[in-house]
């Protein structure tokens, strides 16, 4: 039995109504079993608080974090001041606002210096952004969205900025749709999944993402333009392990208005040998 998509329904008082959330359950288990077992909802609430934070909102006070994780001041008091007492989280004092903490900074940078995957691509994908001078990343599935987990900015004024940590739906864009294609269980993901206008070339119909799913996965690289960022040009391939299995895409973006200065095939091959020298350095 392969795994399945659980589904729950939780309250999202930000947008006034109920998101359903879908998680992998392992090998023959079910449901029940997992959120019996193998789930804690205190521990989902406190880990929901500290994704809240991003690159655009490093700063946010107990309401908006309440208002962004959908949790009640009251639970929220409770978990921040632990957070703050074990150096999770930083409160400014003057202004009553919270901070990622250096607790954080200390593992994140453990996680960077063990990690044998940022390890081998770190290098690599360096070598190819000083070469070609376009953006240069490196992207996992988290949850289901796709998160930047290594990344080098192009050497050009004019560039398409990606910062480590960042997320995306999966089904926008090169990078994201290329760990979708080889996601187990794909066909729920899309079942279940709500596709959003992000740009006007965002792919909206779950039949035309299927069929460019299944192409994706049989040429082992996606591309695409303006899908998620407006002007935004990228072309994709998996890292997979020896079970051809995903485990993370790596990616060039170059702004729409440079793209066709570049042989697009080109662009493709380098990207692809650039993700199986990583896998040839892992395996």
């Amino acid at each position: 039995m392969g795994k399945s998509i659980a589904a729950c329904i939780s309250e999202d008082k930000s947008s006034g109504g109920c998101r359903r959330k879908f998680y992998y359950v392992g090998d023959g288990m079910n449901q029940e079993i997992f959120e019996k077992n193998y789930t804690m909802s205190s521990l989902h609430k406190a880990i929901k608080v500290l994704k809240a934070f991003s690159k655009d909102e490093p700063s946010l006070s107990l309401t908006e974090l309440s208002k962004k994780t959908g949790i009640s001041i009251s639970s929220l008091q409770r978990f921040v001041s632990t957070f703050v007492y074990e150096g999770f989280l930083h409160k400014d004092e003057r202004t009553k606002r919270y901070q990622l903490g250096h607790s954080l900074l200390y593992l994140g940078n453990l996680v960077k210096e063990e990690s044998s995957l940022i390890i081998v691509a770190e290098p690599i994908l360096k070598k190819l952004n000083e070469e070609i001078g376009e953006s240069v990343s490196m992207n996992i599935i988290d949850g289901l969205e796709r998160r930047c987990i290594l990344n080098f900015d192009s050497t050009y004024p004019l560039s398409t900025k990606m910062f480590v940590g960042d997320t995306s739906p999966l089904y926008a864009g090169a990078s994201s749709k290329i760990l979708l294609a080889f996601m187990p269980n794909v066909e729920e993901y899309i079942e279940n999944i709500s596709l959003e206008c992000i740009t006007d070339n965002t792919i909206l119909s779950k039949e035309q993402l299927f069929t460019e799913l299944k192409q994706i996965r049989l040429q082992r690289f996606a591309k695409s333009n303006s899908e998620r960022v407006r002007g935004a040009c990228s072309v994709s391939a998996p890292i997979l392990n020896a079970s051809n299995q995903i485990i993370a895409s790596v990616s060039l973006v170059i702004p729409e208005v440079r793209y066709s200065d570049y042989d697009e095939n080109l662009l493709i091959d380098t990207i692809q040998s650039i993700a199986l020298e990583i896998e040839k350095q892992l395996y």
